[in-house]
């Protein structure tokens, strides 16, 4: 029936929605979650400021089992259409793999089916019950009363144990049903930082309660893994649980985790067989991509021998190449959750990266005739470029180059913002700890593990590996690398990357930019900074960066196990002469190198590096929703609260508080600061705007103490800016709580909706022309 006056959203909500969905049968307090945020917000950058935009939200997420959503019910007014809310409906359904969708503005439903995908429109009665939407959903899925008996097996939720988010529900739900229909081989692809393990022991505990999985094998190929896990997302199993290690195989556990390399052994002797080959049902593989993707490896053989497990393949980065598959062997992903999906749910660290280009770099490098190296032999006459450097040519003066860049980074930013530098090979990351302990001399100093070198020929760097990646831990700061931390090291609150080695491996890419993608808010860490000195960000623009599969890799580009003898002369010097046996890369010094160019390239909501400045950037995206100056004078004159208009644009990507941070002008307010980026417009400060409001001395028309609370709120913009005037809490504030009550500020202008009258008329003064 019509209604005598309008109703927002919220009230149709309130007076028909949630009333009919409870005359359903839906119970409000285990089956209902209204206004349900499924994900963070993506956080946006620009310079140093960062805020997160909205998160998405369900008006209505209905639940008949535990963990298995049913239904999304999107709300709109009562007097808009009534499938008005259905395409943001079926956008959240697919996200969160709901059968139905609905849309309502509170005089019917409009139905979407998403497994047949037919639409019919209902009445407000005939809105369907918990149990007439759970029999459909199982009709079409059609699992036998065993099937149903594994999927319907609880979470793990215990006090150290959180609730999963979204796309890990998903993930658990999709593995569990495709185990329980029989299937044998599975491939799970999670973007590093969102939770393989957490995902892998809801998958492991479901099944082994359920007892369709009673022995089980957790495999990794780094020992501080299989210890994290353990210690970690593992330990609701406690004594169920026990670590392979040496060549003794105790069979009376039900949960192992082990090593690839210790259970693989070597040619002779293969530790695996001392088990059964019927001895695991259910095998997870952590970091499918790497052994285990290749038919001949040795680690495969330990996935054959058991054969007839079950095996689930975890990945951030499937291989697919002529020789390494690993949907070839663990089959497609039975489910996806990618990185840029990741950076825009705002559960991963948005990026931005600082290109920085060398003239020895971008020219080329090329010896004089008969020119000899710093050990005394001739350099082969030729052009060397990016790729010969520091592998067929080390060049002293780029190592300290580049070394100084970092190091004056790290000045300008936070000295003790952990930090990952890639190097080509072991060598070179040994040459660039010295030189990177030169440039920052002072904090070592005061502890020589500021700057270490962690591959895998130092016991040392390697014992400080877990301090480097423990959050609470401030050493070491900078590590040097070459490929030991490219994978499965989870380091939370790393904040900057530095690739110095040319990478032509889509998966290596991928892993190394992982060891930034953390989201750690409690350590104000909001986003990583990726300082790429090799142009390898040319990788973010392929189509299959953030795809799948991937295209075949090429080199790798080096590993831990170069065994180039480090030199000891802190980068000018002459190095002591290598062993004849072994004809040396040749070095030199003495070339000026020098930095030419350096660009800023920052993620935005395309998901898209952009690198346009900021000014330019904040411009189109502001016209792309405002063409003219008229169209945005019109919406902000309309809209009872700017913030709304403010937030739409932070969405956008435009964040003010960086523009103004870029203008200099702390003071300018943010209709000025819009109308000046985008539309060319003088800004005025809230000071002078205020003054013109005084100016106009229309405050006169109220009584004296009236006068004052509008002229104290005139004071809270002038100070703070116009969401002072558009929060009501304001009014329980200094100076407001000395002048009175709210009610009774309220009622010296007639009562609340007067003073919500004067302060809209306020607004409308201070924006005046």
């Amino acid at each position: 029936m019509p209604t005598p006056f309008p109703l927002s959203e919220e009230d149709t909500k309130l007076r028909y929605i949630t009333p009919d969905i409870l005359k359903a049968g839906w119970d409000a307090h285990t089956q209902i979650r209204m206004e349900y945020y499924f994900t963070d917000g993506r956080v946006v950058v620009r310079g140093s400021q960062t805020e997160r935009v909205r998160g998405c939200k369900a008006d209505y997420l209905l639940s008949c089992r535990a963990n298995a959503p049913l239904a999304i019910v999107e709300a709109k007014k009562y007097d808009d259409p009534l499938g008005a809310g259905m395409p943001q409906a079926i956008i959240y359904a697919r996200m969160l793999d709901v059968p139905f969708a609905y849309s309502s503005n509170g005089q019917g439903f409009l139905e979407h089916d998403m497994l047949t995908g037919r639409e019919q429109t209902l009445a407000r009665d005939a809105f369907p019950s918990p149990d007439a939407l759970q029999s459909r959903l199982d009709a079409y899925k059609a699992l036998s009363p065993e099937e149903q008996a594994v999927v319907s097996q609880p979470w793990y939720f215990g006090d150290d144990t959180h609730a999963p988010r979204y796309y890990q529900r998903i993930a658990v739900n999709r593995v569990v049903e495709a185990i329980a229909r029989g299937q044998k081989r599975l491939l799970l692809v999670m973007a590093t930082g969102t939770g393989k393990t957490y995902t892998a022991f809801q998958i492991i505990h479901r099944l082994w309660k359920s007892g369709a999985r009673r022995k089980i094998l957790f495999l990794a190929d780094r020992n501080i893994l299989v210890d994290q896990t353990m210690s970690q997302d593992f330990r609701p199993f406690g004594n169920k649980m026990h670590k392979i290690e040496g060549r003794r195989m105790d069979s009376a556990y039900e949960i192992y985790l082990a090593l690839y390399q210790q259970l693989a052994g070597d040619e002779n002797e293969e530790p695996f067989r001392e088990f059964q080959p019927g001895f695991f049902d259910l095998i997870v593989v952590d970091e499918c991509h790497r052994g285990s993707a290749r038919e001949n490896s040795r680690w495969r053989k330990i996935l054959e021998y058991f054969s007839e497990a079950t095996q689930i393949g975890l990945t951030a980065t499937p291989k697919e190449s002529d020789d390494v598959s690993s949907s070839g062997y663990f089959g497609p992903p039975v489910y996806t959750y990618s990185l840029r999906q990741g950076i825009d749910d705002g559960f991963l660290a948005p990026y931005k990266v600082i290109r920085v280009s060398l003239d020895k770099d971008l020219e080329g490098w090329r010896p004089d005739p008969g020119m000899v190296d710093d050990y005394g032999n001739e350099i082969e006459e030729r052009d060397y470029n990016v790729t010969d450097y520091d592998r067929n040519l080390i060049i002293d003066e780029r190592t300290l180059v580049v070394a100084r860049r970092i190091s004056d980074y790290l000045k300008d930013h936070d000295r003790f913002a952990k930090t990952i530098v890639f190097c080509a090979n072991i060598d070179h990351a040994e040459r660039m700890r010295q030189a990177l302990v030169n440039e920052n001399s002072d904090l070592v100093a005061r502890d020589p593990r500021y700057v270490m070198r962690i591959t895998g020929d130092t016991p040392e760097g390697k014992a400080q590996l877990e301090n480097f990646i423990d959050p609470d831990s401030p050493l070491p700061v900078i590590v040097t690398t070459s490929r030991l931390l490219t994978t499965g090291v989870d380091c939370k609150t790393c904040k900057l990357i530095v690739l110095d080695n040319v990478i032509n491996s889509m998966t290596e890419f991928k892993q190394i930019i992982g060891r930034g993608s953390r989201l750690r808010p409690e350590d104000d860490k909001w986003f990583f900074t990726i300082m790429d000195f090799r142009d390898v960000c040319r990788l973010f623009a392929d189509p299959e960066f953030d795809g799948d599969p991937l295209p075949p890799d090429g080199d790798g580009n080096g590993d831990d196990g170069d065994t180039t003898p480090p030199d000891s002369s802190g980068g000018g010097t002459r190095p002591p002469r290598p062993s004849p046996e072994k004809t040396p890369t040749p070095r030199i010094h003495g070339v000026d190198v020098a930095i030419v160019q350096e660009r800023e390239l920052f993620y935005d909501k395309d998901g898209k590096l952009v690198t346009e400045k900021l000014r330019d950037y904040s411009r189109r995206n502001i016209r792309q929703r405002y063409a003219s100056l008229d169209t945005f004078l019109h919406a902000w004159n309309a809209e009872a609260r700017k913030q709304v208009i403010l937030e739409e644009l932070k969405e956008q990507g435009v964040l003010l508080p960086a523009l103004r941070e870029a203008s200099g002008k702390p003071d300018i307010d943010d209709f000025d600061l819009i109308c000046h980026v985008a539309f060319d417009q003088k800004p005025l400060t809230r000071a002078e705007r205020a003054a013109r409001v005084r100016k106009r001395d229309y405050l006169h028309k109220y009584s004296d103490q009236a006068r004052a609370v509008l002229s104290a709120l005139l004071d809270k913009y002038q100070d703070a800016g116009i969401e002072q005037l558009e929060n009501l809490k304001v009014f329980s504030l200094p100076p407001f709580n000395r002048m009175g009550s709210p009610l009774s500020l309220a009622n010296l202008f007639g009562g609340k909706q007067g003073l919500l009258d004067a302060v809209r008329e306020l607004e409308a003064e201070i924006y005046a022309a």
